[in-house]
């Protein structure tokens, strides 16, 4: 998968194959093409060059036809600050065409945690409820992909516990970027290591040492 910005390259030639329930961490350096080649695997943006198969379907030809099977969270939350948590999970409930809208709200926000702020105003909550707020929107579906870009911005110790627990999810595929390797090994199956927009390294997270890990997408970025 090849993608340009005009004239700059942001994805090179990368190649990803998720199995069903897999947990994957795409690691690397800044710039080194995480945030592109999540945005595309979420339909957001096409690719350049290359092809993109997601459930089997041609996500190129037919985006709609994935697109409710993809839960995404980025690090910013896109939330509506003057509606309550409750009224944007509703508002994009009704966007995904949902049934048992209220009842799917509700088993959203208490999975994150936030059951009794369902009626609160997103603007007056804390940094790290509006990102639990943002993961129970990309729950409320029941994806069979969940996207997580910096999915711990602003998460306290027991956000970080839900979003393990979410990240756990018996027969949920996860691709996940963070900074914190420390935490992304722990929830994830498999690293893969991307730098200048090409896949460099792929392993599993089981034994692998963060500090190394740092050590060995520096050298590859100055080579």
């Amino acid at each position: 998968m090849v993608k340009f910005y005009g004239t700059t390259p942001a994805l090179r030639g990368c190649d990803l194959t998720v199995a069903v329930g897999e947990r994957v961490a795409l690691l690397g350096p800044n710039g080194a093409g995480k945030t592109t080649l999540l945005k595309v695997l979420a339909t957001l943006v096409r690719p350049s060059a290359g092809t993109l198969r997601l459930f089997g379907i041609d996500a190129l030809r037919a985006p709609a036809r994935v697109r409710a099977r993809i839960g995404v969270l980025a690090h910013e939350t896109y939330l509506y600050r003057d509606l309550t948590a409750a009224e944007n999970l509703r508002l994009y409930g009704r966007l995904y065409g949902l049934d048992a809208l209220a009842e799917r709200v509700a088993a959203a926000l208490a999975r994150v945690g936030l059951a009794d702020r369902a009626h609160q105003r997103v603007g007056t909550l804390s940094r790290g409820q509006q990102q639990r707020v943002a993961l129970a929107r990309a729950l409320l579906h029941a994806p069979a992909l969940l996207l997580l870009d910096e999915p711990d911005t602003g998460l306290d110790e027991r956000g970080q516990a839900l979003l393990a627990d979410v990240v756990r999810t018996p027969g949920l595929a996860v691709v996940l970027t963070s900074h914190a390797l420390e935490r992304a090994l722990t929830l994830a199956d498999r690293v893969v290591l991307l730098v200048d927009g090409r896949v460099v390294h792929t392993a599993p997270a089981a034994g692998l040492d963060a500090a190394a890990l740092r050590n060995t997408y520096g050298a590859l970025a100055r080579a």
